[in-house]
């Protein structure tokens, strides 16, 4: 008998389909027989937790899974039998699984030309974010099960703008085409080929095929909403097979719209299902926040307006300034404030529309200045954007001879500043100018420079620079037998010393995490044969890798550090829809810049769109300014919902009344806000 459950977040829908499993489980059916399916790693972290702390026997084997793990865990197992049908004369070899950021190296080599050629002088945009739109492109084609050319007529109908927008996408196609080929050939299956390879070849490989559906007879399928078309498909492809299933739908998301996200197609699984549990109570909300949702559905139209709403006025409050460095001192404040009080960091998000550099910045270096641990996550942020990221590059530039791009003067003096505790950059720009020669291939010594700069610099520091000096000569000795992400690991522990930054930074732990994640991920690539043996001369692959993150590749996600960030008690930084992917509940929320107009804006994507692109779209349809602000309400109207369901006690918002470029700010968020005023009797705190 298959379950349907449906309603807000917040609402138990997921501690119902926890309590799902264990039934099974109690009632005899086997661990291995129960598969849970989620759209993104992390979103079964609540299953994780629930089945390794359950006494239930053997709960903790239940395969937990999103596509793509199942099309990669596949593919490695029956590679023996599906190779020739991928690779007519295969010679034995086995597969190269790339990561996003190993994907954008291949593809890098197949832009490039055509940038040279101006095939993208139509459009403005950065190299490195032709690769990502063209590899998103495929991934697109690859979830809705579209031919490439489908995707180049799609976008095709729906522009309504410049003729030469066509030629572009033909040209990013036509390079997208020739990456797959390439990658065929050398067996590098990026995401978009395992899912092709998974859903075409091996779903209809009647060994493969009878196998799954003999192995998993009880499915859990959460957040059906945030799915793709062919993971729906696959769902549709099992059910005949299974002996019992749950499907849990949240009906206010579809947040993932832009990675494919189809709620309506997922909808229809209703229909399929014997019971239906429609659940729209939150629990542990407080009826302060639960009001304030009833007043948000009311703004967008979506509830009758209540007469009164008697605790709404304790669920937020505004905080107006007249500048935007005014509205982060507050904020911080606040949180300084709260934490005080002994309000867990971990129970405090601090969110914005998009978190540029300097907001980040700021915000980082009042919360460290406060002493309350924070931690990070930027998903489109480009690796070399992090500033401990530049450091390490300008470190692997300095410890590997033969560099071919010297670091500058700047980037090494940041590096210093990024290491050396107590050096501040006016003092590494002063060392750095005495100390560093870029045709050189040693780091001058602090012990040459003259007595009346060493006080300047002081000796405590100019010590600790001695030191790191040291380590880097000792490495470039022997730099040929140490792959990169050794090097990397090599420092971090040198500057989690007392008297280096990292000795205390939560922050700069999880990016150099990855960073060494990304660089043994990339070796073992550019190396599939044995990437733990050594390759006569590391050097060059450390010196591929700096070029590819200073190219501006954009990260993977890392599982590892998202789930650090589950658990550690620190203040969450972030973009608003990078809290909501996390489906975490939080007692404080703090919404910086309430008057920007980027709630609801989607990212300028020149060379792909995430409705145009899907199944559900129709597909000779033009896009229309209509259609972009009808979505552009959709999308803030599922946003802030989303927000408060997932805010237990209290919405802080900070307004400047100056943005950050200096500019009035009258944004649709701020004007529903307003409406919320002047409905409920606070007109007098409105902004006109």
């Amino acid at each position: 008998m298959a379950r349907f459950i449906e309603g807000p977040a917040g609402a138990g829908k997921t501690s119902l389909a926890i309590t799902q499993v264990m039934d099974w489980l109690r009632a005899g059916v086997p661990a291995n027989q129960i598969l849970i399916l989620v759209p993104q790693r992390t979103l079964g972290i609540p299953y994780f937790k629930a089945l390794n702390d359950s006494e239930v026997s053997n709960a903790a084997s239940v395969q937990i899974a999103t596509l793509g793990g199942l099309a990669r865990q596949a593919l490695s197992q029956y590679w023996g039998r599906v190779a020739s049908h991928i690779v007519p004369n295969w010679d034995g070899r086995e597969p190269v699984f790339l990561t996003i950021e190993t994907a954008q190296y291949y593809m890098a080599q197949f832009v490039e030309p055509s940038l040279q050629a101006g095939y993208f002088d139509g459009v403005s945009v950065e190299r490195s974010r032709i690769v990502a739109q063209t590899l998103d492109n495929l991934s697109k084609a690859a979830i809705n099960a579209f031919p490439l050319d489908e995707v180049v007529e799609r976008l095709t109908a729906a522009w309504v703008g410049h003729s030469t927008r066509p030629r572009v996408y033909r040209a990013a196609i036509d390079i997208a085409g020739k990456f797959q080929a390439y990658c065929r050939e050398n067996l590098l299956l990026d995401f978009s080929l395992q899912v092709e390879f998974y859903m075409n070849i091996l779903l209809k490989d009647e060994i493969y095929a009878g196998n799954l559906r003999e192995t998993y007879r009880y499915l859990i399928a959460d957040n059906l909403e945030e799915d793709f078309p062919v993971m729906l498909d696959f769902v549709d492809w099992l059910w005949p097979s299974l002996d019992d299933a749950c499907l849990v739908y949240d009906t206010d998301a579809g947040y993932r719209i832009f990675l494919g996200a189809s709620p309506e197609l997922a909808y229809q699984f209703k229909q399929r299902c014997d019971q239906v549990d429609m659940l729209d109570k939150l629990v542990s909300h407080n009826p302060a926040t639960t009001e304030l949702g009833t007043a948000l559905g009311n703004a967008f139209g979506e509830t009758p307006q209540v007469p009164e709403l008697p605790h709404l006025e304790e669920s937020f409050e505004i905080a107006f300034s007249s500048f935007y460095p005014e509205m982060i001192d507050r904020a911080v404040n606040k949180v300084v404030e709260l934490v005080g009080q002994g309000v867990s960091p971990h129970e405090i998000v601090i969110l914005a529309p998009f978190l540029g550099d300097s907001l980040r910045f700021t915000i980082f270096d009042r919360l460290q200045a406060a002493g309350i641990p924070f931690v990070s996550h930027r998903p489109s942020r480009a690796i070399r954007d992090e500033p401990v990221a530049r450091a390490m590059l300008a470190l692997i530039a300095l410890a590997y001879p033969g560099t071919p791009v010297k670091p500058n003067k700047t980037d090494v003096a940041h590096a210093f500043v990024q290491l050396i505790d107590g050096l501040d950059p006016i003092r590494a720009e002063l060392l750095v100018q005495i100390a560093y020669r870029p045709n050189q291939d040693e780091l001058g010594s602090f012990d040459a420079i003259t007595q009346t700069m060493q006080q300047r610099i002081t000796y405590r520091v100019g010590e600790r620079y001695e030191k790191l000096r040291q380590r880097l000569i000792e490495f470039r000795q022997n730099a040929s037998e140490i792959p990169p992400d050794y090097f990397m690991q090599s420092m971090f522990d040198f500057a989690a010393q007392p008297g280096y930054r990292f000795h205390v930074n939560l922050e700069a732990g999880r990016i150099v995490s990855e960073l060494i994640e990304s660089a043994r991920n990339f070796r073992a690539v550019v190396n599939p044969d044995n990437p733990e043996t050594d390759v006569n001369n590391w050097t060059d692959v450390a010196h591929r890798y700096a070029q590819l993150v200073g190219d501006g590749v954009l990260a993977a996600l890392h599982f590892a550090s998202w789930q650090d960030e589950y658990f550690k008690d620190a203040v969450f930084v972030a973009p608003a829809y990078t809290f909501l992917m996390r489906n975490r509940f939080v007692d404080y929320q703090f919404w910086l810049d309430i008057g920007s107009g980027a709630w609801a804006e989607r990212l300028d994507q020149p060379l792909t769109h995430p409705y145009v692109l899907h199944r559900a779209y129709p597909k000779a349809t033009m896009w229309t300014d209509e259609m972009e602000a009808a979505a552009q309400q959709e999308r803030l109207r599922k946003l802030i919902l989303g927000l408060v369901r997932r805010c237990r006690k209290h919405v802080y918002l900070g307004f400047a009344d100056l943005g950050e470029q200096g500019f009035e700010q009258r944004g649709p968020l701020l004007k529903i806000f307003n409406h919320i005023l002047q409905a409920y009797g606070n007109a007098a705190d409105s902004i006109s």
